[in-house]
């Protein structure tokens, strides 16, 4: 009930009686003052005028369950969402729900985390109150090989969802990371428990710096934050919803053609170096190529100096700016 009747609080421009909140869910009047309350003490300020009823005048920058939930405008992605103050990580979290018969679409996400990771078991900083630390349980009918596009279809999701909520240029550096202005802001880590010939589940994670105003020294050079980029704070409730629309779209486009096809164009459009000439670091190896965008698959295509192109497999290979992160 609490968080339909923050749905119906954010629809209403005016009052919203406490009568038609009583009619509406068959309730007391003392039910719906309670849920008032417990709104009112999680930061939001609601008016209540006698005759008239509640008024939502401001919601405070909380990522729990309510809050999403009033939120979202999806048919399963995010059909439960499971909230944490702190926790290790919303991946590990995740994994031990696909173990348990999570349900697809299960959304989980926490304020901080104690033990965030990225790419190759790399740390990631997560403090509270700041970020958006995220990760979709997913169960796709798919062979295990075609799991690992999914990371690029979030990639592509979460640059169109911040652009969406704040207008912001984002770009995508191959194969996963967000930038703006160069720097990154996003990191995507996913992983998955496969059969021989079936997928049991992926999780996705997603990590956005959103409020931060700085950065550890050892980072400050190719991070940053929506925040640090435009001088505004951002509502990461809002973010979350736009990234989890985004993305149940362009999952069902995937799913539709099995893979990239549907969604190439609009990654390649906002790839950051596409055109560009890149250096590709491969285990013992390292060539410069000009990007030239993505195959169907998610592989990225280079052309080499002799005119030959070859498709690059994310893996255990990265791609740089020839002078710097990108």
């Amino acid at each position: 009930m609490k968080n339909e009747i923050l749905r119906l609080l954010k629809k209403k421009d005016g009052y919203i009686s406490g009568q038609q909140l009583c009619d509406y869910f068959k309730v007391s009047r003392t039910s719906v003052w309670k849920v008032m309350e417990q709104l009112k003490k999680e930061g939001y300020v609601i008016k209540a005028v006698r005759n008239r009823g509640y008024h939502l005048v401001s919601s405070p920058d909380v990522i729990s369950e309510a809050e999403i939930r009033s939120l979202l405008r999806t048919k399963w992605a995010g059909s439960q969402v499971v909230y944490f103050d702190e926790t290790d990580s919303t991946n590990n979290q995740a994994k031990d729900s696909g173990e348990k018969n999570g349900v697809h679409g299960t959304l989980f996400i926490a304020d901080k985390q104690s033990a965030g990771k990225g790419r190759r078991g790399r740390g990631w900083e997560s403090p509270p109150g700041e970020s958006i630390y995220m990760t979709i349980l997913l169960r796709p009918e798919i062979t295990p090989d075609k799991a690992p596009m999914l990371t690029l279809v979030m990639g592509l999701s979460v640059a169109e969802g911040i652009r969406r909520v704040t207008g912001i240029e984002t770009q995508i550096k191959w194969p996963n990371d967000i930038v703006v202005n160069k720097k990154k802001v996003c990191g995507i880590l996913t992983e998955m428990a496969t059969e021989i010939v079936f997928v049991n589940y992926v999780v996705i994670g997603v990590g956005i710096n959103v409020n931060q105003h700085q950065f550890p020294e050892e980072i400050k050079d190719i991070a940053a934050s929506l925040y640090e980029q435009t001088g505004i704070t951002y509502k990461r409730s809002e973010l979350i919803a736009a990234v989890l629309e985004q993305f149940e779209k362009n999952y069902e486009a995937f799913l539709k053609t099995g893979d990239l096809s549907g969604i190439k164009a609009a990654y390649d459009s906002i790839l950051v170096n596409r055109g560009q000439e890149v250096k590709v670091l491969e285990p013992g190896n390292e060539y410069r190529a000009v990007a030239e965008g993505i195959d169907k698959t998610g592989e990225l295509i280079v052309k080499l100096p002799d005119g030959q192109r070859k498709y690059v497999f994310a893996g255990e290979v990265s791609v740089r700016g020839i002078y710097g992160y990108v």
